[in-house]
Protein backbone atom coordinates (compact mmCIF):
# COMPACT_ATOMS: atom_id res chain seq x y z
CA UNK A 1 0.00 0.00 0.00
CA UNK A 2 1.12 3.50 -0.67
CA UNK A 3 1.29 5.99 2.22
CA UNK A 4 -1.78 7.77 0.79
CA UNK A 5 -3.78 4.53 0.64
CA UNK A 6 -2.74 3.64 4.17
CA UNK A 7 -3.83 7.05 5.45
CA UNK A 8 -7.21 6.66 3.71
CA UNK A 9 -7.72 3.25 5.32
CA UNK A 10 -6.74 4.64 8.73
CA UNK A 11 -9.27 7.46 8.34
CA UNK A 12 -12.02 4.98 7.40
CA UNK A 13 -11.15 2.79 10.39
CA UNK A 14 -11.30 5.79 12.73
CA UNK A 15 -14.72 6.78 11.36
CA UNK A 16 -15.96 3.19 11.71
CA UNK A 17 -14.70 2.91 15.28
CA UNK A 18 -16.20 6.29 16.20
CA UNK A 19 -19.59 5.07 15.01
CA UNK A 20 -19.39 1.60 16.57
CA UNK A 21 -18.10 2.79 19.93
CA UNK A 22 -20.16 5.99 20.15
CA UNK A 23 -22.43 4.33 22.72
CA UNK A 24 -19.52 4.15 25.20
CA UNK A 25 -19.80 7.09 27.58
CA UNK A 26 -16.11 7.13 28.46
CA UNK A 27 -13.72 8.56 25.86
CA UNK A 28 -11.00 6.20 27.08
CA UNK A 29 -13.20 3.19 26.27
CA UNK A 30 -13.84 4.52 22.76
CA UNK A 31 -10.12 5.04 22.20
CA UNK A 32 -9.23 1.53 23.38
CA UNK A 33 -12.05 0.05 21.31
CA UNK A 34 -10.52 1.55 18.18
CA UNK A 35 -7.10 0.18 19.12
CA UNK A 36 -8.56 -3.27 19.75
CA UNK A 37 -10.13 -3.34 16.28
CA UNK A 38 -6.86 -2.12 14.77
CA UNK A 39 -5.07 -4.96 16.60
CA UNK A 40 -7.46 -7.51 15.11
CA UNK A 41 -6.72 -6.17 11.63
CA UNK A 42 -2.92 -6.30 11.93
CA UNK A 43 -0.77 -8.99 10.39
CA UNK A 44 -0.10 -12.07 12.43
CA UNK A 45 -1.98 -15.27 13.10
CA UNK A 46 -2.04 -14.90 16.87
CA UNK A 47 -4.72 -12.43 17.99
CA UNK A 48 -4.16 -12.73 21.75
CA UNK A 49 -4.16 -9.53 23.80
CA UNK A 50 -0.44 -9.81 24.47
CA UNK A 51 0.60 -10.16 20.84
CA UNK A 52 -1.80 -7.46 19.63
CA UNK A 53 -0.53 -5.09 22.32
CA UNK A 54 3.06 -5.78 21.31
CA UNK A 55 2.30 -5.11 17.63
CA UNK A 56 0.47 -1.88 18.51
CA UNK A 57 3.11 -0.91 21.10
CA UNK A 58 0.45 -0.33 23.79
CA UNK A 59 -0.30 -1.65 27.27
CA UNK A 60 -1.99 -5.07 27.15
CA UNK A 61 -4.26 -4.20 30.06
CA UNK A 62 -5.81 -1.33 28.09
CA UNK A 63 -6.94 -3.70 25.34
CA UNK A 64 -8.77 -5.87 27.83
Amino acid sequence: MTPQELEAVRARLEMFAAEVFSCFSCADQRRWGERYVRGLLTDGANKSMETMAARLDVNCQGLQ
